[in-house]
This record gives structure tokens, C-alpha cells and sequence, in this order.
């Protein structure tokens, strides 16, 4: 009897190590909040919300996002979700909460999101926003400086017709402060350099189909037209094919914005329009992600990070081609 009980026990004795080893193993697995990843640093669980695809840009919106935080795998775990309205986007937030997430990268492009983003906030999560403003001092924020890029576009139109002509403003009011911003610093700054221009303002849509249905009818409209101030590529190239379309020769500066590859190769196209672009690069979005990040890892972290503006046109658009650009 005691020989079975020693036996007995040596068992035991020998099986304790596996058992400890199985219970290790399975208290690693994972890696979300709270757990510890192979190098045994914590990673942050971090979400991000984004429009569904309705325009190049916002495509590679969240392509660079997610992009990045795969390079942060090592830190973070991390959801991304698409939405095509505001009222989507509120429960995609609802579910990024109940998911555990700690901070959030939200680029809502729509009116409506303040009080989910604010409730949010109120609980706990850290907001960070890419490109829209959301009323919320508790937000932090990483855009392009859309009010610069009409002060630019302004200075770039002047140089290029002088301080006398008409110019056709295209706004896109659905985009809330980005039209405005853009449009502020385009009428103020040229009121303030060529108050003589005359300036008529059309709304439209960040599509390139907008843009060539829109802008056909404005032709029709307006006999004489030097210069169109357009905020965005897609916008532009539609502008472009109506005004190709019309045969018409009066037009001497297109702008745009966003920074898209095939815009810039028109840029050496056409030798009668000066055809520009505002970069205002969807890969912008990675310096959110890793706001995200700092501030979840409690570094200093300015609320505001505003890149500024650079203008692309056929002097320089080479320097900014890149043959894998998703836009």
C-alpha cells in the first residue's frame, strides 16, 4: 500500500510542471487590453471609424489607417469599421465601446456625431479626430489646415490670371467645416488681394461625376470664367473633362486638393490650364493613429496637430508620384 502511495505521489510531483506550463500558455494568449504580448508590454485596444468608400480619398483614408495600426501591431489591438451615415457610425461607436476600446480614431464626415463622440468621451475613451472638427475641448485633432489651402489657392489663382476676372468657387457644404475652412480662406484672402475678381459661388459634391454635371451647367451660365477655385481633386478632373467637353478656351487655373496620383499626372497634359493641387495627403490619417497611441501611453500630446500646406503643380508634381498610392 505504501509503495502504490508513493508512486501516487511521485505522479503528481511530475505533473505539476505541465500543468503550470498549459496554465502560462493560455494567460498569454491574446494580447488585448490589459494582456501582455510576447515582449510582455501591454497592448492598447484602439478603434477606427471611418466613412464607407464614396470617394478615393476617403478610400485611402482608411486604407493608410489600418495600414499603421498593423504596424503597431506589437502595441495595439485594434478594430476598424466603416459607415456610409452618421446614424451608422453612432452604433459602429457603440460597439467600439463594448469591444473595450480606449481610444478611438474617428473621421466623421458627417453632422450629428457630437453627442455620441461626446458620450465617449464622457466615458472614459480618448477621442482623437481626423480632418472633421468636433465641438469638444476633451478631442484631439489631426487635420491638413483646410483654411490655408484656400488662402493658397487664392495666392495661386492672382499669380496666374492677375487681380481682375471672374472665378468660379465650387463649395460642397455636406462636407461641413472642410468646405467652409477652404472657403474662408479663399473669398477673405482674395478680398484682400484682388478685390476687383468677381467671384461665383456654386455648391457641389466631392465626385468627379459632380463635378462634370455641376460645373456643365455653370458654363452654360457664365460667358466669361478665368479661373475655378475647386477643393478637390475628383471635383477637378470632372471640371476638366466638362470643360474639354465645351470646347471652351477661357479658362486658365483649375485647383484642387486631396493629392490623388491621377490628377497629377494631368498636370503636364494640358499646357492651357494650369491644373494644381492643395496636398492634403489620406496619409495624414497615421499621425492620428499614433496620437492615439501617445496619448493612451500617457505622453504630452499637443490637442491639435494642423500639417501644412503644399501646393503640387506641373513644376513639381513628380516629386510627389507614387506608384503605390491606393489614391
Amino acid at each position: 500500500m505504501k509503495k502504490i502511495f508513493y508512486l501516487f505521489m511521485l505522479l503528481v510531483l511530475c505533473l505539476i510542471p505541465v500543468l503550470s506550463a498549459c496554465n502560462s500558455e493560455k494567460t498569454n494568449e491574446g494580447g488585448g487590453t490589459g494582456s501582455e504580448g510576447d515582449s510582455g508590454d501591454k497592448k492598447y485596444k484602439v478603434g477606427i471609424l471611418a466613412p464607407a468608400v464614396t470617394h478615393g480619398w476617403v478610400a485611402a483614408v482608411a486604407y493608410h489607417a489600418e495600414a499603421r495600426a498593423k504596424e503597431l501591431n506589437s502595441e495595439i489591438e485594434y478594430q476598424i469599421q466603416t459607415s456610409s451615415n452618421a446614424e451608422e457610425m453612432t452604433t459602429q461607436l457603440d460597439d467600439l465601446m463594448t469591444w473595450g476600446a480606449e481610444a478611438i480614431v474617428a473621421f466623421p464626415q458627417w453632422e450629428g456625431m457630437e453627442v455620441p463622440i461626446q458620450k465617449a468621451i464622457d466615458e472614459g475613451i480618448k477621442i482623437v479626430n481626423f480632418d472633421i472638427v468636433i465641438d469638444s475641448e476633451d478631442v484631439y485633432r489631426v487635420a491638413g489646415d483646410n483654411e490655408d489651402m484656400g488662402i493658397q489657392g487664392a495666392k495661386y489663382v492672382v499669380d496666374k490670371i492677375g487681380t481682375e476676372g471672374n472665378v468660379v468657387i465650387l463649395e460642397v457644404p455636406s462636407s461641413g467645416s472642410v468646405s467652409e475652412l477652404r472657403g474662408k480662406g479663399f473669398t477673405e484672402t482674395m478680398k484682400e488681394i484682388a478685390p476687383d475678381i468677381e467671384l461665383h459661388t456654386y455648391a457641389t459634391q466631392f465626385t468627379r461625376e459632380d463635378g462634370l454635371k455641376d460645373f456643365a451647367d455653370i458654363l452654360t451660365s457664365l460667358d466669361k470664367i478665368d479661373a475655378v477655385y475647386s477643393m478637390d481633386d475628383e471635383t477637378s478632373i470632372g471640371v476638366l473633362q466638362a470643360i474639354k467637353e465645351s470646347g471652351r478656351a477661357d479658362i486658365k487655373v483649375v485647383t484642387g486638393g486631396g493629392g490623388m496620383q491621377e490628377y497629377f499626372n494631368m498636370m503636364p497634359e494640358n499646357q492651357d490650364i494650369w491644373i494644381q493641387s492643395a496636398l492634403y495627403s489620406p496619409a495624414m490619417v497615421k499621425d492620428a493613429v499614433d496620437v492615439a497611441l501617445k496619448v493612451l501611453k500617457g505622453e504630452d500630446v499637443e490637442k491639435e496637430t494642423i500639417i501644412p500646406t503644399t501646393i503640387v503643380d506641373r513644376e513639381n508634381y513628380k516629386e510627389f508620384l507614387d506608384e503605390n498610392s491606393p489614391y
